[in-house]
């Protein structure tokens, strides 16, 4: 148990910096994607599998967090994210090619995932009366960190600094977590409650498994589309890096005044009315150039706010017989589903290339186009998935929606990025 108020404040802010390193680490090696390319003589496809090592090694941590957490519990757990993290950055700053890279970018995904298997519980043990206050604005500095790293990452690159010291800012932050995990006294264990075999029996049910494929087309519309953000529109003549930026502190204020929207509207309307806004974003943007792509980064941002937690949120709420461990296979879906869909999206984008190079007189602009284009996509299937969800829900409990609007005292973990 916590035993103090002083205690708890601590837990809290060693799971916030160590979550902004998670953050950086996504924001600056989307800024630093065309450097790596040059330095190491990457393709967009190669690239691709880079950034997919990040995203498969968030998803194998997080299951295991999730599984061992009543055995390692969260202190174990930062410690192994804090390892990984040095490693990773470590092997990347003496990467020589894209077989190191592969292997670096794995260790730091894994350490993301870590992080978010260990501080989940561990705030909702030391704030038990706020849970669902404090794990929204623990998840405040995912977006929150992506704003440091993306400016980190832009002035850096103004300034003439190569990606080695993009790489090496983040090291003093991961360090400073690492020494606060190992000296502060953590709270026990709580006994859990409900079986892991009977959790894993409910994964089964296939409202869960509609879920968590429609888990892997929110988090790529959302991380995805970020993640290669420099690649694509970095001919547009907007900043990439400021896009990337205003995108997350949108995100950032949505998620921390979210509280009254998440209580009061129907989970699946809301979902419903993120893919809308989100198809709506991405399409502007591949029409977009100069001051307009901000404009549509903005309607880009809207959509995607509450994508993860409401996911999430919808899980815990209606499926609460798959436990934590439903929750934590709905991370870990979401994040495989982004690795997977990376290095697509970076043979788009050398297809793409080929193809205006040879009818474009910008190809650059023309391809980045092409890809939002193709990548617009993904939300329209989600308009479709949450239209039929909402009918259905509708069809089958006619108190549905009712019961959505009615408010939550205490979501212990609904929203859990």
């Amino acid at each position: 148990m916590i035993e103090t108020d002083k205690q708890s404040s601590m837990l809290f802010k060693i799971c916030c910096i160590a979550l902004t390193v998670t953050a950086m680490t996504f924001a600056i090696r989307a800024g630093m994607l065309t450097q790596l390319g040059h330095e190491f003589a990457l393709s967009d496809s190669q690239l691709g599998w880079v950034n997919a090592m990040a995203f498969l090694g968030f998803p194998i941590a997080t299951l295991f967090g999730g599984l061992v957490y009543n055995v390692l519990g969260p202190k174990k757990l930062l410690l192994l994210a804090f390892f990984c993290h040095l490693l990773g950055l470590i092997l990347t700053l003496c990467a020589e090619g894209f077989y190191s890279l592969l292997i670096s970018t794995f260790f730091i995904g894994f350490a993301n995932g870590a992080v978010e298997a260990g501080c989940n519980p561990l705030i909702a043990a030391a704030y038990p009366q706020r849970k669902t206050i404090m794990l929204n604005r623990f998840h405040v500095w995912f977006p929150g960190g992506i704003v440091i790293g993306a400016l980190a990452s832009q002035l850096l690159t103004h300034w003439g600094f190569g990606w080695q010291t993009q790489i090496a800012i983040m090291l003093l932050p991961t360090v400073i977590y690492g020494m606060l995990t190992i000296k502060q006294a953590f709270p026990a264990i709580p006994a859990q409650q409900g079986s892991t075999r009977h959790n894993m029996l409910a994964l089964a049910s296939p409202l869960f498994i509609f879920m968590a494929l429609c888990m892997t087309l929110t988090a790529t519309t959302e991380l995805g589309t970020q993640q290669w953000i420099e690649r694509i529109l970095g001919a547009s003549g907007a900043s990439p890096m400021l896009i990337m930026a205003l995108i997350t502190g949108i995100m950032a204020l949505g998620r921390y005044f979210s509280a009254t929207l998440v209580n009061t509207l129907n989970p699946v309307g809301l979902l419903l009315g993120s893919a809308i806004v989100a198809s709506v974003g991405i399409f502007s943007m591949s029409w977009a150039t100069g001051g307009y792509v901000y404009i549509a980064a903005i309607l880009f941002a809207l959509g995607v706010t509450y994508f993860w937690p409401t996911m999430l949120g919808f899980v815990a709420e209606k499926m609460p017989q798959t436990g934590a461990l439903g929750l934590a296979v709905m991370g870990g879906v979401g994040m495989f589903g982004v690795s997977i869909w990376n290095p697509i999206i970076g043979r788009w984008i050398d297809d793409a290339r080929e193809h205006a190079a040879q009818f474009s007189s910008n190809p650059a602009l023309t391809a980045g186009q092409s890809v939002l284009t193709s990548l617009s996509v993904l939300p329209v299937m989600l308009v479709i998935a949450f239209s039929l969800l909402l009918f259905y829900l509708k069809k089958s409990s006619p108190s549905h929606a009712a019961a959505s609007h009615s408010p939550k005292t205490n979501r212990d973990e609904d929203y859990a990025q």
